[in-house]
């Protein structure tokens, strides 16, 4: 019987930290490589779960629509950094605080845009393998946590071989680490950073209806995702993309663990004490930074 719950406790784990990696993957860019602290990221993929939600009334598949709705979010992603580019950092006064308090009050405004738009009930997908389970033995995995969980190792395959062999990528990258030097071999460091945004707007859009999948979903779910967010960029290294998702399973296995032989009350407090426990012993993250 333990050993049972222990199985089932560890492969819920593995499907929800996933769903974690998946969820942080758009925070490891914005944060982990271009040192933007996007706290409304959680609210971003809140969006793309309602939008989600409408295409799935009309008889699509959420992750199927997520696709050309990710091009949508992407131009959204680009116009909205210059945003903050023109107020901030065009400007030489950009700092951290100023960074937090902006991206807050964008948080708020989708917030209630959402509310003002859906209302403040709860909306869910309806879609054929919801409610069905894959059965190995003893282990149940439902496919509405296994399919969703099948997402980010492909959004994370697909954004480490982006960053590690195309011009862009490489380009993303070396702006984290020297912006200047980009600058004086020619290439514009704006473009870059605009892009990079996008992408990281682009993956809120499959990440949220990854997450609409899951369960059901209300304009305020992303206040219960951003620190588990921060946790899986912090506990994976900044910058650290392959990290993302192991960070994601390690901080998902131990919230099931905890559910599964403790209290599921401890659970949420997982993530912040990882998180805590990261900055104090190794700041660094424990799968280092993306090189």
């Amino acid at each position: 019987m333990i050993l049972e719950l222990l199985a089932n406790a560890i492969s819920t784990g593995v499907l929800l930290g996933c769903l974690y990696a998946a969820l942080a993957l758009g925070l490891a860019v914005s944060f982990g490589l271009l040192h933007i602290p996007n706290i409304a990221h959680p609210v971003f993929v809140v969006t793309g779960a309602f939008a989600a939600t409408v295409f799935n009334a009309m008889g699509y598949d959420p992750l199927l629509v997520s696709l050309p709705l990710a091009i949508v979010f992407y131009g959204a992603g680009i116009v909205f950094f210059e945003f903050y580019s023109r107020i901030y950092e065009k400007r030489g006064e950009a700092d951290t605080m100023q960074a937090l308090t902006l991206f807050f009050g964008v948080s708020l405004v989708i917030e209630t845009v959402l509310v003002m738009k859906f209302g403040a009930d709860q909306r869910s997908t309806d879609v054929d393998y919801v409610g069905q389970s894959l059965v190995l033995g003893p282990v149940v995995m439902p496919y509405r946590l296994l399919i969703p969980a099948l997402v980010a190792p492909v959004m994370v395959t697909a954004l480490w071989l982006y960053l590690k062999y195309t011009y862009a990528g490489i380009a993303i990258r070396a702006v984290a680490h020297d912006e200047r030097a980009l600058s004086v071999s020619g290439i514009n460091p704006g473009w870059i950073k605009r892009h990079a945004f996008g992408i990281a707007a682009a993956t809120a859009a499959i990440s949220g209806a990854a997450l609409v999948i899951v369960g059901p979903i209300d304009p305020f779910a992303g206040r219960m995702q951003i620190g588990r967010a921060f946790a899986v960029v912090i506990l994976a290294g900044m910058g650290s993309i392959p990290g993302t998702l192991a960070a994601g399973i390690l901080i998902g296995v131990t919230e099931a663990l905890v559910g599964a032989f403790g209290s599921p009350s401890w659970a949420p407090a997982v993530a912040f004490t990882m998180l805590l426990a990261t900055l104090a012993f190794k700041p660094s993250g424990l799968f280092g930074a993306a090189r």
